[in-house]
């Protein structure tokens, strides 16, 4: 009670109506757990996958495509929600990511954790009954790579950045192995494509960032060791110039992906060297932003110039070719669908 007034005095006490949360609205609700999940992120990380299954030397079967990429998002989404649920501390110190749903309260720790249970489950579950074994264990494997070896690591040590990297080449390689259930050099190649190019990518968006990851204690490449952050994003973006040159070699693409790329490669490791001889604001900014157009547009040349696809043919058929006959052997088990009524030819060319 104040002072000022009298002890016997009574007090009245207005009550006001109960007013739901704002954030309770399903509509808001929905909006919050995309957040939680890094909903763009997750969706780069899903068409990266989706990259790898249709460049696998396999069959392509919608039903393993759709569980892959459905799988391979909630897996990511579930990694995304442990990652910021570790973090609030840390968020709540940085002008970039002070405003997340676990920071200003919008969703409880509770909330963030139920969600990535059901999400790594359902995700995993999905791999593995619905596509293979090896996908669902490279998705588990990322799965604790980025939640219990990356996260802390980034308040630890600047070799975080090379598990990040590792972290963002695995989606394609569950692609692949989604696809044609197994890896091989060309899968690879992919991901040696994904891993050069978190460093540019990276680099460049933590250059600005400074300040914020040295509030927070994040220890990047930026803040400790600024001429290896330049020297590293330069390094990676002619690594990638390089294995777009092997592609070809590894019966991936055609030789003409060479050439389509070299423009583009060569324009992203222009950007990388302005970044490294000139590191401030306006060249780091150039580098971010070609990156985010660099690599969809990568992967759309290498869809565009794959060695073969393989849409009609059954993973049961054996085919033989010789110069002078072509022999198509009936599927060993049962047919199916168009296979009922679409006659095989066994043409020969003595007849």
């Amino acid at each position: 009670m104040p002072p000022d007034l009298p002890r016997n005095q009574k007090v009245s006490v207005e009550y006001l109506p109960w007013i739901p949360s704002p954030y309770a609205h399903l509509g808001k609700k929905f909006n919050q757990y995309k957040k939680l999940s890094k909903f763009r992120l997750t969706s780069l990380v899903v068409i990266t996958t989706m990259g790898g299954y249709a460049m696998a030397p396999a069959a392509f079967d919608l039903t393993t495509f759709v569980m892959c990429s459905v799988g391979t998002g909630l897996v990511s989404a579930a990694a995304n929600s442990i990652n910021q649920y570790h973090e609030v501390p840390f968020d709540s110190q940085m002008s970039r990511t002070k405003n997340r749903v676990l920071v200003t309260g919008q969703m409880t720790p509770l909330q963030a954790v139920g969600f990535a249970a059901v999400s790594a489950t359902t995700g995993l579950c999905m791999l593995y009954f619905g596509v293979n074994g090896l996908t669902a264990a490279l998705g588990a494997g990322n799965l604790f790579l980025y939640t219990s070896v990356y996260t802390p690591m980034k308040r630890m040590s600047i070799a975080n950045t090379w598990v990040g990297s590792v972290v963002g080449a695995i989606p394609p390689l569950m692609g692949w192995a989604g696809c044609a259930g197994s890896l091989d050099a060309g899968a690879m190649i992919l991901a040696g494509v994904l891993y050069a190019w978190q460093f540019p990518h990276f680099n460049a968006l933590s250059w600005n960032l400074r300040p914020d990851y040295s509030r927070a204690g994040y220890r990047m490449m930026a803040v400790t060791n600024p001429d290896l952050c330049r020297r590293t994003a330069l390094r990676y973006a002619f690594a990638i110039g390089g294995l777009s040159m092997m592609a070809p070699l590894l019966d991936v693409t055609n030789y003409w992906f060479v050439l389509e790329t070299l423009p583009l490669n060569a324009y992203f490791c222009y950007l990388a060297y302005k970044f490294h001889h000139k590191s401030d604001s306006g060249s780091s900014r150039k580098l971010f932003r070609f990156s985010l157009i660099h690599l969809p547009a990568l992967m759309l040349l290498f869809l565009a110039n794959k060695k073969k696809w393989y849409f009609t043919e059954n993973a049961d058929e054996k085919v033989t070719k010789s110069d002078k006959t072509f022999m198509s052997l009936l599927p060993t088990s049962p047919p199916t669908g168009l296979q009922n009524v679409l006659p095989v030819a066994v043409t020969a060319a003595s007849r």
